[in-house]
């Protein structure tokens, strides 16, 4: 016993202290599912989502987000078991199911609280098994096997030494505590076998093996029961002191052991260790409670301290130096077994067919630069030069510091070219020995990237160019060197199926056999540099499966030719962007064929291996798990998922949660969305399977969500249809009120404008009449002021000859008034002067000329002497003819003529007619007579 238990010590110690290739793992802690330390059960839905039962919750995971979900009684969830549309649990004195509402939310629904009597006190549910039509839930007392066609229970009283329920084919076991192993029959215990082993151990699993049952006990070891004897089955894990907790037959016949202290076994299906997977290589904790196969074959498992997931059937296996004990891996190697991994440290070598740890190679401390197999020999370039290596020894054969590479010449076994940080050097074979036989002269630049053809060489320098160098036919020195190419970083140089070419940062170009002629290559330009958003360092070509690698952001690619149409294809192998960031130094990255469909990928903390014929693709569902609608502040309102959405205006703030199920950890699945009737267009793909639209105009619209896991696109289109209503002042109510108000507004401005336009035609009337009446008037005062001009003329003509009238008057009366004067100077007068003195006294005072006067006066003066003998009827007709004169404003020295009589006479007269008048003394009677 105490040689076993050390045994046992030395190999757990050694485990622990090799590292092993193993398949991805993702880890995740109660501080990432928001939940406890321990998870005790898993299961899975057809939709793949991950159910958990968890110390404190009912665990969801869709691949990105978790979900938790607490009993009503908040008390611990120990199983959980999905079948169809429900998710059955079991808990401290409870169980029953979950199922999804319309807004994806899980309910609960109790079924314990359908018995007739109460669970036991301190009874746990730890186990739930689907039989038909029967679901079973099992404590450490009793087996509840309740009916989903009756909906009722029957109850099997069992002390049992493990909750844990085994189905086989059609059959339920369960072990009895010391007393054995029991099937149900008609719903009765029905005893199987009551071997000692039986009443001694716990029974973890119990597993169909071809044709007999497979025990597996809490102390890791294997039986067989054949239906009459119990026999044991050998394993790797017998020399092995252990306690399991739990077990799981994979669907590729291999086993899984979750240990108490040491994390998981896998084996085969005949007992033999595949790997041991525990806390130092990777696991959250050591104690695995519970193990799930999902329906892509990771594995599960429940911690004592979180989850894990192991995606065992992944193309990629990781190696971890979590110690820092390799470095950076930059070159690798598989030859006769031997596994040899060049990196900063130096060259370290295993066995290729154990998972011992590897060891350096004495002598080779430093940094490595590449690993190459040229005629059988193993040549490694070192800082310190070049070493031959020959299984785990190696030998420094060119102590010319900087090697980069080696490369064959052409006719010449026993010599090699290889590029040195300062120029080029020949190595070369005498008596099975090789050595440096001498510096090529002429030529000093760093030649990393080189190749050679005959005396033609062609060497990359990243800052200088490409350099084309004619040796002399002894390899000793450099004839001609030629910059044929342009400088550009992240460059080097590649043969691919016969053709040489020259990468740089924005093309790829081939060089032609004379090598001085350099034209791009638009066909591999196009494949290397499509859609890659990060530059793309080096291309490194793989001349045994004729493809040429390079990393990008998202994946591996390698360039191969087509068989059929002889075009140039790549295939690409997604990896996270997590891992290309860890790949190593920007162009030294690296990748070598370790196998036949195995290749060796060095990064910053170990490798990662890649197994081709395991790249296979997979279907991907994608679904909408929940939708967020609210206002602008609060978008937290869930949503009906199986029905068209209708949302108030205000609730124009929605927010869709969706998810592929992916577990697999070099696996990214990224989306892409479009909203119908507002964004028609796809997104760009987005690694957040969320999407957040605020203030969406009222409308119809359909959103659509698709995703892209590795190079898969998802088979379906996830789509949800919704309507937005419209604001309340975009209504219908609204808007017939808008019309009707419209319309009353249109009915009084129309009645307003027609008022405003007969107001306006009134007043434009009124206007034009008083328009039309002042042109009358102003026609008329032309009219008038002709008539008066006219008049005016006219009395101006009559004033003429007035005037003229007067005035002749005048002088004839002068003219007669002085003939008399002479004649009456005559003393002696006969008959006939004084018949002539009476004739002239005669015309002097003739009636006929006053009355023409008169005549001219009154045209005139348009009736002077009858107005004003009309308002003074004592004025004479003397009078009147003084009044006629002084209206003429004549003076009383121009009237006495007039009149024939003297000045005096006048001016008596004159006053005679004030008195008349009747004329104030202040007034003057011409002024009178003028304005009368």
């Amino acid at each position: 016993m105490l040689r076993r238990t050390i045994a046992s010590l030395l190999i757990l110690f050694c485990w622990g202290l090799f590292s092993q290739e193993l398949p991805p793992i993702q880890n995740y802690t109660p501080k990432t599912y928001n939940g406890e330390y321990q998870n005790w059960a898993i299961s899975q839905s057809s939709s793949k989502l991950i159910y958990i039962a968890n110390h404190s919750s009912l665990l969801e995971f869709d691949g990105y987000t978790w979900r938790s979900y607490k009993l009503p009684s908040a008390s611990i969830i120990r199983s959980v078991e999905v079948v169809d549309d429900r998710i059955y649990t079991g808990s401290y004195r409870e169980f029953g199911y979950w199922t999804k509402e319309d807004s994806g939310q899980l309910s609960y629904t109790s079924l314990s609280a359908l018995l007739d009597s109460p669970v036991s006190m301190d009874e746990e549910f730890w186990d739930i098994l689907v039989h038909d039509h029967w679901v079973l839930f099992q404590s450490l007392d009793r087996i509840y096997i309740y009916d989903l066609f009756e909906k009722d229970f029957k109850i099997i009283e069992a002390n049992l030494a493990k909750a844990k329920l085994h189905k086989i084919k059609d059959k339920v076991y369960f072990q009895k505590a010391r007393e054995g192993l029991f099937t149900l029959d008609k719903g009765k215990p029905v005893l199987v076998t009551d071997h000692q082993v039986l009443k001694s151990q716990s029974l973890i699993g119990l597993y169909d093996y071809k044709g007999n049952l497979l025990l597996v006990t809490d102390n890791a070891r294997w039986y067989l029961y054949d239906h009459n004897n119990l026999s044991s089955f050998s394993t790797d894990m017998d020399s092995l002191d252990l306690r399991i907790y739990s077990s799981i037959k994979l669907s590729d016949d291999t086993f899984v052991l979750g240990s108490i202290s040491n994390g998981f076994f896998h084996l085969d299906q005949n007992g033999h260790q595949i790997r041991n997977v525990n806390q130092s290589k990777g696991l959250n904790n050591n104690t695995v409670l519970s193990l799930f196969e999902d329906a892509d074959s990771n594995l599960w498992l429940g911690l004592d301290n979180g989850l894990s997931v192991v995606n065992l059937h992944s193309p990629f296996n990781e190696y971890i130096d979590k110690l820092g004990k390799l470095g950076v891996v930059y070159a690798a190697l598989n030859h006769e077994n031997y596994l040899y991994l060049g990196t900063n440290q130096g060259l370290f070598v295993r066995r290729s067919d154990s998972q011992d740890d590897f060891k350096m190679i004495r002598g080779t401390q430093g940094q490595v630069w590449s690993l190459q197999r040229v005629h059988q020999t193993i040549f490694c370039g070192h800082n310190s030069g070049t070493f031959v290596i020959r299984g785990d020894q190696a030998e420094l054969v060119s102590d010319f510091r900087g090697t980069w590479g080696v490369k064959a010449i052409a006719q010449r076994d026993d010599l090699v070219l290889q590029g040195n940080y300062n120029g080029l050097s020949v190595l070369e074979e005498e008596n099975g020995h090789w050595s440096l036989r001498n510096i090529i002269e002429g030529f000093d630049t760093s030649s990393r990237f080189f190749e050679i053809n005959d005396l033609d060489v062609v060497v990359n320098h990243e800052q200088k160019g490409v350099f084309h160098l004619v040796l002399d036919t002894a390899l000793q020195k450099v004839v001609r060197v030629d910059n044929v190419g342009p400088i550009s970083h992240s460059s080097n140089l590649f043969q691919f199926q016969g053709q040489l070419y020259y990468k740089t940062f924005t093309g790829i170009y081939t060089i032609d056999d004379k090598l001085t002629d350099i034209t791009l290559d638009s066909a591999m330009t196009d494949i290397v540099f499509k859609d890659n958003q990060r530059p793309i360092s080096i291309l490194i070509p793989d001349s045994l499966e004729q493809r040429v690698w390079y990393f990008t952001e998202n994946g591996i690619k390698y360039i191969h030719q087509s068989s059929l149409s002889g075009k140039l294809n790549d295939f690409n192998i997604p990896i996270p962007n997590t891992l290309s960031n860890n790949l190593g130094v920007s162009g030294f990255e690296n990748i070598s064929k370790i196998s036949n469909s195995r290749y060796l990928i060095g990064s910053s903390n170990g490798y990662i291996s890649l197994d081709l014929e395991k790249v296979n693709p997979v279907l991907h569902q994608i679904a909408i798990h929940a939708i967020q609608y609210g206002d602008y502040q609060n978008v937290s309102t869930k949503a009906h998922l199986g029905q068209q959405g209708q949302f108030k205006y205000l609730n124009n703030n929605l927010k869709f949660q969706y998810s592929v199920p992916e577990y697999d950890k070099y696996t990214d699945v990224r989306y892409q969305y479009k909203l119908d009737g507002l964004y028609e267009q796809w997104s760009q793909w987005l690694e957040t399977p969320e999407v957040t639209f605020m203030n969406l105009p009222f409308g119809e619209y359909t959103f659509s969500v698709r995703a892209l896991a590795g190079n898969n696109l998802t088979e379906n289109t996830a789509h949800y249809s919704f309507t937005v209503a419209r604001p309340w002042y975009l209504s219908a109510t609204a808007l017939t009120f808008y019309a009707l108000s419209l319309c009353f507004l249109f009915f009084l401005i129309h009645r307003i404008y027609k008022r405003h336009y007969r107001k306006k035609q009134e007043t434009l009337i009124l206007n034009n009449q008083k328009e039309l009446e002042r042109r009358n008037l102003q026609e008329k005062e032309r009219i008038s002021h002709i008539l008066n001009e006219k008049l005016q003329n006219e009395i101006e003509g009559k004033n003429r000859e007035l005037a003229i009238s007067t005035m002749s008057i005048l002088k004839k009366n002068k003219f007669l008034s002085s003939i008399k004067s002479q004649l009456n100077m005559i003393p002696e007068k006969d008959k006939r002067i004084r018949l002539v003195i009476r004739e002239i006294d005669s015309n002097i005072n003739s009636e006929d000329d006053w009355k023409f006067f008169e005549d001219a006066f009154n045209n005139a003066d348009k009736d002077f002497l009858n107005r004003i003998k009309a308002k003074h009827e004592s004025l004479t007709n003397n009078d009147l003819k003084l009044c006629a004169y002084l209206r003429l404003n004549l003076s009383s020295k121009e009237i006495a003529p007039l009149l024939n009589i003297s000045v005096k006479s006048v001016e008596m007269k004159r006053y005679r007619i004030r008195k008349k008048l009747e004329l104030p003394h202040q007034e003057n009677l011409t002024d009178y007579i003028l304005n009368f």
